[in-house]
């Protein structure tokens, strides 16, 4: 692990939680993304001053049967992840199986920015669902 990446928050209106976490925190709106295989919209902030500093990303819901509007309607809006950067995120995936603690997916998928990412079950992790991010070859991400 390098670096906590990014919180993720869920929210249930991208267009009512941007002016909180833009106008009144002063943080960057670096991009909005949908990212259709999950089911989410993505709103990517980072603070002004410090752009390699963790970001937020609001996740907003795209259908009913998502990830994040399973989450909304089981706890509510607020911290839905905390994703931590990898260098190698295939590597740190074997030795996390091979200790016992596999992730949630059999192999890294394409989230957000086109960072490679997968889970780890808040039940491994002391109650914190957990994301790995790889950011993509040649530094791309936000």
């Amino acid at each position: 692990m390098t670096a906590i990446d990014h919180l993720g928050i869920a929210v249930h209106k991208l267009a009512d939680a941007l002016p909180f976490w833009r106008d009144l925190l002063g943080m960057e709106l670096v991009a909005i993304e949908e990212v259709a295989s999950e089911k989410v919209r993505v709103a990517i902030l980072r603070p002004k001053d410090d752009a390699n500093g963790a970001r937020i990303e609001l996740l907003e819901p795209t259908a009913p049967d998502s990830p994040i509007a399973k989450h909304l309607e089981k706890r509510g809006p607020g911290l839905h992840h905390v994703a931590m950067k990898v260098d190698d995120i295939a590597a740190r995936m074997a030795g996390l199986a091979a200790a016992g603690n596999p992730a949630m997916d059999s192999a890294p998928r394409v989230g957000a920015g086109g960072c490679m990412v997968t889970f780890l079950h808040p039940k491994q992790t002391g109650g914190v669902l957990l994301e790995l991010s790889q950011p993509p070859a040649g530094g791309g991400g936000h």
